[in-house]
This record gives C-alpha cells, sequence and structure tokens, in this order.
C-alpha cells in the first residue's frame, strides 16, 4: 500500500491546530509496519522484539497523529503509572480519548472468560459516579492537560435490562449528574432506537457529547449526523468508526487482519468524517472535533483517515 506518512503527517497537525483531531482506535498493529512504523526502531538481536514494539511505539504513532483511543482503558481501570507512561512518548499538544472501563457502564457481565466468577452477574457498580471518580478520575488527575475526550460505551441493552429506553436515560440522568465537574464526558450508545429527543436532551442538560459511531446495528453514522440535537455540547464532538452497520466484529477480524491493507471500501463513513472534520473547522476555534477509526471499518485505518483527509482537501 502507497503511504505518504509525511504528508498525512503535516495534514493531520494542519487539522490538529483548528481543534479536529483525527486518530486510530488503539496503536499497537504490526500490521503497520513499514507504513506509520519503522521497523528497525524495534529490532533486538537481528529480530523484531514485539515487547519493544507495543512498549515504544506510540512516540512514534505520535509523530504523525495528535490523538489516539485508548481502548485498554475499557479493560481496566487505568493506574497512574500506566497513563503517566503514556503521557510522557507523546508532546504537549496530543490529546488522549479513552473509553471508560466497563465495570462502569455494563449492567450485566456477558459470559465471557475475562469476567471470570463475574460472568453472567448482575454488576453491582454499573453507574457508580463513586466509582468512577476514585478508580478512572483520579488517575487521570496526573495527564489531565493531554486528555481530550472519556467516552462511556454502553454495549447494547435487552428488553432484561431496560424495558424502555426512557428508563435508561434517567439513570444515565442521575449517573452524569454526580460525576466530577469540567472533565469531556461523551456517551456511545448500542440501541439505536434509543437515540431519542430525550436522550440528546439529557446529555445537553450536562454538557456531554454523543459518540456518533458506525456499529453493526447502529444507524450509519450520517444518519446519526441528522438527528435533532445529536449534537448536545457545543464544544466537543466525537466520532468513532468502528464497524460497518450489519457486519458483525468477529467477521471483520476474520477478514481484515492483519490490517495491513484495505480490503473494502466503505463511502458513506469516509464521506462522514470528511463531513465531521469540515464541519469541525468551521467552528474552530471554541469548538474540539475527535475522530477516530479502527482497523476493522476497512482493513487498514491508516489507510481510511487518508482517504478523508484527502476529501477534506
Amino acid at each position: 500500500m502507497a503511504f505518504d506518512r509525511q504528508g498525512l503527517a503535516q495534514r493531520v497537525q494542519e487539522l490538529a491546530s483548528k481543534g479536529v483531531f483525527i486518530g486510530t482506535s488503539s496503536w499497537k498493529y504490526e500490521g503497520w509496519r513499514g507504513q506509520l512504523y519503522d521497523e528497525a526502531r524495534y529490532v533486538y538481536r537481528g529480530k523484531f522484539a514485539r515487547t519493544r514494539f507495543e512498549r515504544l511505539c506510540l512516540a512514534e504513532y505520535a509523530e504523525v497523529f495528535k490523538t489516539v483511543c485508548v481502548d485498554a482503558a475499557y479493560y481496566a481501570f487505568p493506574r497512574r503509572e500506566y497513563l503517566e507512561g503514556l503521557g510522557d512518548q507523546v508532546p504537549e499538544d496530543f490529546r488522549f480519548g479513552f473509553k471508560v472501563t466497563d465495570e462502569i457502564t455494563t449492567r450485566k457481565f456477558p459470559n465471557l472468560e475475562r469476567f471470570g466468577a463475574k460472568a453472567g452477574q448482575t454488576n453491582r457498580d454499573f453507574l457508580n459516579a463513586d466509582l468512577f471518580a476514585t478508580a478512572f478520575i483520579k488517575p487521570c488527575e496526573f495527564i489531565r492537560p493531554k486528555i481530550g475526550v472519556l467516552m462511556f460505551e454502553f454495549s447494547r441493552f435487552y428488553p432484561s435490562d431496560y424495558e424502555h429506553g426512557r428508563e435508561f436515560v434517567a439513570d444515565l440522568d442521575a449517573f452524569l449528574g454526580k460525576l466530577p465537574k469540567g472533565w469531556p464526558y461523551a456517551v456511545e450508545m448500542r440501541n439505536k432506537h434509543w437515540l431519542a429527543p430525550e436522550y440528546f436532551e439529557c446529555l445537553a442538560r450536562h454538557g456531554v457529547t454523543h459518540v456518533f459511531n458506525s456499529w453493526e446495528a447502529m444507524p450509519p453514522v450520517p444518519d446519526q449526523m441528522a438527528l435533532p440535537g445529536s449534537r448536545p455540547n457545543p464544544e466537543v464532538v466525537a466520532a468513532r468508526f468502528l464497524l460497518r452497520p450489519g457486519r458483525k466484529y468477529e467477521d471483520a477480524v476474520k477478514t481484515f487482519q492483519p490490517y495491513d491493507q484495505t480490503k473494502e471500501i466503505y463511502p458513506e463513513a469516509r464521506d462522514a468524517g470528511r463531513a465531521l472534520i469540515q464541519e469541525g473547522e468551521r467552528h474552530e476555534p471554541r469548538r474540539k472535533t475527535y475522530l477516530y477509526v479502527n482497523n476493522r471499518l476497512e482493513g487498514n485505518a491508516l489507510a481510511t483517515i487518508a482517504a478523508m483527509v484527502e476529501l477534506v482537501a
């Protein structure tokens, strides 16, 4: 794949100077060697050292991009040492997007091995604002200037969780009202019929952003963008381009690994990215826009971002 690393870096940094931050979901992909990453940096005793790569490649990533979504924070509360280690690898104008740990956003733990004895059980800490403040926000204080957005990703709820979307919105309203003030919060939903006026009104009351998300059972991002009230926070807009609607995550992993090339172009997502970038440019400097692209969207997030940026140009 032809990849103009220097050209993309220049354009991405120009956008960041206008408040539009575009990057990828996570960054430790070996398939990006020879594109984003110089493999020679991670060779030890004549062999590619995966551990060295995973420990140090964020610094090289930050030579091109000015933001990244830290998916790892979703699986465990981040430690101060971990966060400071991330912050030390990036320049002062870099901004992290963090997925909030699922212990806050999961109502019932899925039957997955990683949950151990909790699998299948009701989560007593669902929407626990005090736990969020102590276990998530407190360590984040140490890199606060480099945090762009904190995203509460709610997996799809079922009737056994909430019979009606308004019941969730009521719980969300109470939760958001208890959170520490002054942080850039955002909410990502996976129940498409819950993208209703009362949901957006709830976010607006608390100055919280809706995350436009391209996902299996969600409306395409352009459809979400067209909904009245879908930008409830005038200061922060966020989007995550994860999957083409209708495609299961597991299928995308099998189809697109090792994420070294585009395998399927999704024009609607590219155009939505272009539109959000241009919208962000029009609203600078007050508004900050954060766009994150996943390899599972088209096969190679680097190429997808380059295409979005080229559409703007």
